[in-house]
Order: structure tokens, then C-alpha cells, then sequence
């Protein structure tokens, strides 16, 4: 194992560079995204009103911070498994999971406001975090090994 990690150590040093740069983005949202959600969800949120967001804002945030994490990840999957055709079918997931995830984030959130947290939450950490990464890189692994 560990032979075979010295053999691909250039590959491995990328993906921690790329890791390191999601990371990142994590320290420095406060800073380089409209969200303010990320303090209101970090506070005893259960016992205040959800804040008052400019939703076009808010878009724009999270459309930025998701697209920016969605290539680094599409770069983190070329980079593990060398194939083009698997970072093209990534990128078009993420396309459709991006489309899904921002229409039901604003249908509750302008719906389901106040009584829909957790769902706003849980939503909202799909397109900020990069999960579906995590999700992916297991399941290319197993369908590359099936082959």
C-alpha cells in the first residue's frame, strides 16, 4: 500500500493542495460569501426568527461558493481516477443536483420559512459544503473496480 502511494505521490500532493483549498474557502466564507445564514444557524437558532435575506444576494452566494467547490471537487475526481469521461459525468450531476437543491432551498425557504429550519439547514449544507464529494469518490472507486 504504502509503495504504491510513493508511486503516485505527485497525484496524492495534488489532492491535498486541492483539499487544502476547499478548506479554504471553509475559513474564509465569512469573508468571501453573502450568507447570513452561516452566523444565524452557528447561534441558538431554534429561539430566533430566521433573518431577514436579500435573496438575490443569497443566490449569488451560494451559486458562487457551490460552483467553486464543484470544480475543485470535478479536479479532486480527475485527479484521483484519470478519466475525463467520470469528471464530465460529475460535472453534469453536479449541474442537476445544483438545480434541484437551489429551487427546493428557496421554495421552503420563502414557503416553509420559520417552520422548516432544519430542512433550510440541512439543504443549505449540501450546497455549501462539498458532500456530494463525498459521495462520489466511494462510489467511482467501487464502479472502477467492478470494471
Amino acid at each position: 500500500m504504502l509503495k504504491k502511494l510513493l508511486n503516485h505521490k505527485t497525484q496524492f500532493i495534488a489532492i491535498l493542495i486541492l483539499v487544502a483549498v476547499l478548506a479554504m474557502i471553509r475559513i474564509f466564507e465569512n469573508s468571501l460569501f453573502y450568507d447570513p445564514l452561516l452566523s444565524y444557524f452557528k447561534s441558538d437558532y431554534v429561539n430566533f426568527p430566521l433573518p431577514i435575506v436579500n435573496r438575490g444576494q443569497l443566490f449569488i452566494g451560494l451559486f458562487f461558493r457551490y460552483w467553486l467547490n464543484t470544480i475543485i471537487s470535478i479536479a479532486i475526481i480527475y485527479t484521483a481516477f484519470k478519466d475525463f469521461g467520470l469528471a464530465k459525468f460529475a460535472s453534469v450531476l453536479y449541474l442537476v443536483f445544483f438545480v434541484i437543491l437551489i429551487v427546493i432551498f428557496f421554495i421552503v425557504l420563502s414557503l416553509y420559512g420559520e417552520s422548516s429550519k432544519m430542512t433550510l439547514f440541512y439543504i443549505r449544507r449540501f450546497l455549501i459544503q462539498p458532500l456530494l464529494l463525498l459521495l462520489f469518490i466511494p462510489g467511482f472507486y467501487f464502479q472502477k473496480l467492478s470494471k
